[in-house]
């Protein structure tokens, strides 16, 4: 795909993020990034061989399983992502889940992984209304009830990001409790096929966006063997330098490295 998007040319684009700020409630802060029509890759990580795992299996019919809602759900996140880019909605000429990964694949093409981080931060804080926000963190503080209905909800209107999920059970203070959430094949990883989507438009943004806005501390272990993922309600992911997941070499097949030239 060319890589001459028509993600902002020349625009600067005013980013939320979550620190150090006094004046709103889940403490964010502006910083501004410009996007240009030629991609920009982070320094900080570098480009490791690529790692062996299964073809990728076909695409085309997972999204005509998707219920109306779940369209809904998807083409709502998507033209969320497409517009805090500055990405115009014609440029994409697939639809239903398709259309957000194609949307996906091109922010990563064209922004190093801070400004990634950054713009599904803002694009989540776009997507669902304050209120409802502030509401569920004033409510439902850390405790193990909170984790096991942050648990059960995910699998249950989230189905439709990541693929079916279920509960399981684990152990905090030496108490049982089922506040993780196995998500057996997770969608956005195998339609992207790239590990370095997975981390920077998924994981560390949805872990930094669910522990500001929600007051709930998260960590996501993907496994890129198998393509599962474990969500940890309660527990604080790893400062993102020693996560193990960025030592993760790149698929074989991954088509964001090798198209775009995303570095990992």
């Amino acid at each position: 795909m060319n890589t001459k998007l028509s993600i902002s040319q020349t625009k600067i684009l005013a980013f939320a993020t979550w620190h150090n700020d006094t004046h709103t409630p889940y403490g964010r802060s502006s910083i501004s990034a410009t996007l240009s029509s030629k991609p920009v890759y982070s320094r900080e990580l570098k480009a490791t061989k690529e790692t062996t795992r299964l073809e990728p299996s076909n695409k085309k019919n997972a999204s005509n399983e998707d219920s109306f809602f779940s369209k809904i759900a998807i083409n709502y996140l998507s033209k969320t992502i497409q517009d805090t880019a500055g990405m115009s909605s014609s440029s994409i000429k697939s639809d239903g889940y398709d259309s957000l990964v194609d949307t996906a694949s091109r922010v990563a093409s064209n922004l190093n992984t801070k400004q990634q981080h950054e713009l599904v931060l803002i694009a989540l804080d776009r997507a669902f209304p304050t209120v409802i926000l502030s509401l569920v963190k004033m409510l439902f503080p850390p405790s193990k009830l909170s984790r096991e209905l942050f648990a059960l909800t995910t699998t249950i209107f989230f189905a439709w990001l990541v693929g079916p999920s279920e509960v399981m059970e684990t152990e905090v203070d030496g108490k049982k409790e089922k506040s993780v959430v196995f998500i057996e094949k997770c969608r956005f990883l195998e339609q992207t096929n790239c590990v370095g989507m997975c981390t920077h438009l998924c994981k560390i943004p949805s872990q930094i966006f669910i522990k500001d806005s929600l007051g709930m501390p998260i960590y996501m272990m993907p496994d890129f063997n198998d393509l599962s993922c474990k969500m940890m309600f309660g527990q604080d992911p790893p400062e993102i330098q020693d996560d193990p997941v960025m030592k993760q070499p790149c698929f074989q097949f991954c088509k964001s490295n090798k198209t775009y030239g995303v570095k990992h």
